[in-house]
């Protein structure tokens, strides 16, 4: 590493109630040097090595022994006296040790030399430096608004994203400013730009999006208009250029969303009909069914939230789909099989040989079942030359570097559940091989999957039965040996369940509250960095990696593909 080294700004504190540890060390400076947290400092050490540290607070003291001296010395309290009494000060920073060029981690001793870092020197101190399967994931400032300001970009291993090595990214902070959408995209748009440039079909990668709110990700092959705004469009594009991404939007995208009926007045999407028609056309979009024999396995779905804990609703669905029940099986399609557990509510209906359910849970199953199928998506079959298809066939056919986007914004909250739910376990049985042989199945090696609101599907208060729960901890703590990638986004981090953000290698933590800071979750942060997050500007993310010595705060540019208002 290069021994330059960058200005002088202050000298180690050590004090017998304050001592300097192999974790932390504290330092004076003048008063006006400009510093912030995460920052950071280098100490001349033992053996002319450096010891580097990362800013976790800034103080500022006198000599003044209390509140009441100050007060005293200004006469008793004159405000409009200019300090009478000279007072020394000084300011004083905290730092945590990261890292020892010569891994000497003995601690540093007082009076010693604090220094700025180099470029260089940072990215050694943060363990950036020389990183395998290199992955840009934003840029940081250090020093921001001195004449020593610098900005590099910052990389991780993507293996430490994508598996092997590690995998899921967890993303959390308050809606709307905390941008987390547009970071996942951020991520997916450097992912697939790389991906892209390689050929090997045992490392390919290919993701299934949710688009969740209004039409948001339902035009992410477009590029952003900027609304016209010129400074603002060559500005993104500088940043874009300057972590060596290109400014296209995604590729090879394809669109999918609820079927309804044309003669309705209903919709299922926010899409205009002029761009659903344009999609057709270009061959890029359908209109996605449930078809009775072929889906009729993930009716559970539709009891994601519901508590079953003498699991008689398990049972039901057990008949549903068992092809030797005699009431069941011949069953085409879900009005008939609406008619058949209609009838098996009925007050003194006939029960077959060993069917214990009673009536009462069969009138809980169908007061849930008649409210999921009435809907047009839930239909007969699947018309291809009308651009329809069965979602779950069209997963399986996902292909390398391709993007599909699943709509389910406009939809009720139970049937949105029903969609990701079902879509989850395709993909997972994808992964596990129950598909090959089929025509056209021919998975990528990793498949991300993204979904914003977890909170809906992961919560702490979701009953422990719940099937779509079951997926995603499938998918969190098995997933990554198989190549299937959760990167997920929810409003309150401290509300999801630990079994799903304890398997995730990789954490943002974005703008969000103090009561969201104090809980448990969020233990491990420094108190500077909790109130930090409560004051991120959109764009700033807290990162946390495996490679990463310490916590970063970086910054990612503004979405490159089109954004509705």
């Amino acid at each position: 590493m290069n021994k330059a080294t960058g200005r002088l700004i202050g000298r180690v504190l050590a004090t017998e109630k304050s001592p300097t540890t192999m974790d932390k060390f504290c330092f004076w400076t003048e008063q006006d040097e400009k510093l912030g947290a995460f920052d950071i400092v280098k100490v001349k050490h033992l053996e002319g090595s450096f010891t580097f540290g990362v800013i976790e607070n800034i103080s500022h003291i006198t000599d003044a022994q209390s509140f009441l001296t100050n007060f005293i010395s200004s006469d008793f309290g004159d405000v409009s006296i200019e300090e009478p009494t000279f007072r020394v000060g000084m300011n004083y920073a905290e730092a945590k040790v990261s890292f020892n060029d010569r891994n000497l981690y003995t601690p540093v001793h007082n009076n010693s030399e604090v220094f700025l870092a180099t470029q260089e020197e940072i990215t050694f101190a943060l363990g950036l430096a020389n990183v395998e399967n290199p992955l840009v994931c934003g840029t940081l400032k250090m020093y921001a608004g001195t004449s020593d300001e610098i900005t590099l970009p910052v990389h991780l291993n993507s293996k430490f994203l994508l598996g092997p090595e590690g995998a899921h990214l967890n993303i959390s902070g308050i809606s709307g400013l905390a941008s987390k959408t547009s970071y996942a995209m951020f991520l997916m748009k450097a992912i697939q730009e790389q991906y892209l440039q390689r050929s090997d079909p045992d490392d390919s990668v290919a993701f299934v999006i949710f688009n969740v709110k209004g039409k948001d990700l339902m035009a992410i092959d477009k590029p952003n208009d900027f609304d016209g705004k010129t400074d603002l469009r060559d500005k993104t594009l500088k940043d874009y250029a300057d972590i060596k991404l290109s400014t296209e939007p995604f590729q090879k995208v394809r669109y999918f969303i609820p079927f309804s009926d044309p003669t309705s007045p209903k919709r299922s999407t926010y899409l205009d009909k002029d761009d659903v028609e344009d999609y057709i056309k270009a061959g890029k979009l359908k209109k996605y069914k449930y078809v009775y024999e072929a889906d009729k396995e993930s009716i559970e779905m539709m009891f994601a939230n519901v508590d079953d804990p003498q699991q008689t609703m398990q049972s039901i669905i057990s008949k549903i789909i068992d092809t030797d029940d005699t009431d069941f099986s011949s069953l085409k399609t879900w009005d008939n099989c609406m008619e058949k557990v209609a009838e098996k509510s009925q007050k003194g209906s006939s029960r077959g040989k060993g069917d214990d359910i009673s009536v009462l849970s069969w009138r809980k199953f169908k007061r849930v079942f008649r409210k999921a199928v009435q809907d047009d998506m839930f239909s007969n079959r699947a018309e291809g030359s009308h651009s329809e298809c069965r979602l779950g066939e069209a997963l399986k056919t996902v292909k390398s570097n391709e993007v599909c986007v699943v709509d389910i914004a406009k939809l009720p909250e139970d049937k949105q559940a029903f969609v990701f739910g079902d879509a989850m376990r395709t993909l997972y049985n994808l992964k596990l091989g129950e598909y090959d042989g089929e025509k056209g199945v021919s998975p990528p090696s990793r498949v991300v999957i993204f979904i914003d609101e977890l909170n809906k599907y992961a919560s702490k208060d979701i009953p422990n039965g719940s099937p779509i729960l079951h997926e995603i901890l499938e998918v969190t703590e098995r997933g990554r040996s198989l190549g299937i990638i959760l990167f997920a986004a929810e409003q309150f981090r401290s509300n999801i369940r630990e079994r799903v953000t304890g398997n995730c290698a990789t954490h943002a933590y974005g703008r969000t509250n103090s009561i969201e800071t104090s809980a448990h979750d969020y233990g491990s942060l420094p108190g500077t960095y909790k109130n930090m997050l409560t004051r991120l500007e959109q764009g700033d993310y807290l990162i946390q990696n495996p490679i990463f010595r310490s916590l970063l705060k970086i910054h990612f540019p503004l979405p490159i593909y089109k954004q509705f208002k």
